[in-house]
């Protein structure tokens, strides 16, 4: 049977699940270059898990789609028979302003969520790139984070529940509606950054966070990376419990409004009242050159967690990694990180979480350099990781897509394999996105 006639028999049988008006023919939407051959707009989990059954059915390739923040992410597909949105999954399943908990569909985008729980005083807080586009589904299956992950974590700390569809069409979840809800297995934790490739989540459950009336944050410059890390040692030592921590180079300052002007920036974000401002500044002491409040806080904090799908936009030669490493590693592997940027011919901008361990880094080419150069880089790179820190490609040019775009370094791969096994048997989701 020809593609097209595959398609057109896809597009009535997917039509009859969902809607014939919720089904789209090529052409549409890319994912990494590979043109799908339809899209489909699901209602409901149900749904999702019909139309998941007829893919295993067929051997039709699923690539589930939130707000398209992220599908750069991975190696190009070889290609995509049904791109599967969840941009009618926005049901508010429960809202609890008393309880700090709110229950809500995939589809919805985290700014929709934020606006929502703003009138009450509350904050969510996950901070993903493109905040206005990005999904609540498409934040936890990637687990992105920002700047924030310093004083609140990740997706997995604040998430309390989830519903999903596994690959071969299981509706399931984990955990519930309340915080102290532990019964089963935890599903959450093994859904949150799989990138769509187990199951696609269909709505979560979140812990919120009251809202702080008022905000500063300190910064302070220095002309090396090791006086910066010494400078966040002595934070973490402190009795200052700060929001965020964050570390940006000149590079990634240059980047950031308003420009940091030196060499490396350690960020301070503090809350609480006058007196509590006024600790945080006795204690960062003379280090900190200036403050920002009100708007220009804002603005920065939104930028810096906006970084990454900044970069991409704007640099599409550019190479995104994220690190997650030991706080006694942060050091070595920005010093790797510089020197291997200086060898290869290639720029180094890097922003993270550096009291948690969580780093990017950007690379791209200083003058004249090639693809070769980002291979070269990347491959040193991960093999000089100390064995408990993690590497992730977010983004990278379209030449070396195939050589090191699904490249990361997961832990314990053979029972990752079994859990793929298990949950999406045929490899109907995301096939050859992600390679452990």
């Amino acid at each position: 049977m020809s593609t097209a006639a595959i398609s057109t028999r896809a597009g009535r049988e997917l039509g009859s699940i969902c809607g014939i008006e919720h089904v789209t023919e090529a052409p549409v939407e890319t994912v990494n270059g590979c043109a799908a051959s339809l899209a489909v707009r699901p209602g409901n989990a149900e749904e999702i898990a019909a139309i998941l059954r007829f893919a295993n059915e067929n051997n039709l390739t699923v690539v589930p789609a939130g707000g398209f923040t992220q599908q750069q992410t991975g190696a190009v597909p070889a290609q995509v028979d049904v791109l599967l949105h969840t941009s009618r999954l926005t049901e508010i399943e429960h809202y609890d302003p008393a309880d700090l908990t709110v229950g809500i569909g995939a589809g919805q985008t985290v700014a929709k969520l934020c606006e929502m729980i703003r009138a009450s005083g509350l904050l969510f807080a996950g901070d993903p790139p493109a905040w206005q586009q990005a999904t609540i589904g498409g934040l936890l299956a990637t687990g992105i984070t920002g700047p924030r992950r310093h004083g609140f974590g990740g997706p997995r700390d604040y998430c309390i529940g989830i519903h999903f569809v596994t690959g071969d069409g299981r509706v399931g979840k984990g955990g519930g509606r309340v915080v102290k809800n532990v019964a089963g297995y935890d599903m959450m934790k093994l859904l949150i950054g799989s990138w769509g490739t187990l199951g696609i989540i269909t709505g979560a459950s979140f812990k919120l966070f009251p809202r702080s009336a008022q905000k500063r944050t300190f910064v302070a410059g220095f002309s090396t990376m090791n006086e910066a890390v010494d400078y966040r040692n002595a934070v973490l030592r402190s009795p200052l419990a700060p929001m965020c921590l964050e570390l940006v180079s000149s590079e990634a300052g240059g980047l950031l409004p308003p420009p940091a002007g030196a060499a490396w920036s350690v960020y301070v974000r503090g809350a609480g009242s006058d007196a509590v401002l006024a600790r945080y500044r006795a204690v960062l002491g003379t280090a900190v050159g200036r403050e920002l409040e009100g708007e220009d806080e804002d603005a920065f904090w939104r930028a810096v967690a906006d970084l990454p799908h900044a970069l991409w936009q704007q640099r599409p030669e550019s190479l995104l990694l994220s690190f997650s490493v030991p706080l006694s590693d942060v050091l070595p592997v920005l010093t790797d990180a510089t020197s291997l940027a200086e060898g290869n011919g290639l720029k180094l901008a890097a922003i993270g979480r550096i009291g948690v361990g969580h780093l990017l880094l950007a690379l791209w080419p200083a003058v004249g350099g090639t693809d070769s150069a980002y291979v070269s880089a990347v491959s040193a790179l991960r093999n000089r990781l100390p064995h408990d820190a993690s590497m992730v490609v977010l983004h990278c040019p379209a030449g070396v897509q195939t050589e090191i775009g699904a490249l990361r370094t997961p832990t314990h791969a053979e029972s990752m394999r079994a859990v793929k096994r298990a949950l999406d048997p045929k490899d109907i989701l995301n096939r050859g996105r992600f390679v452990l």
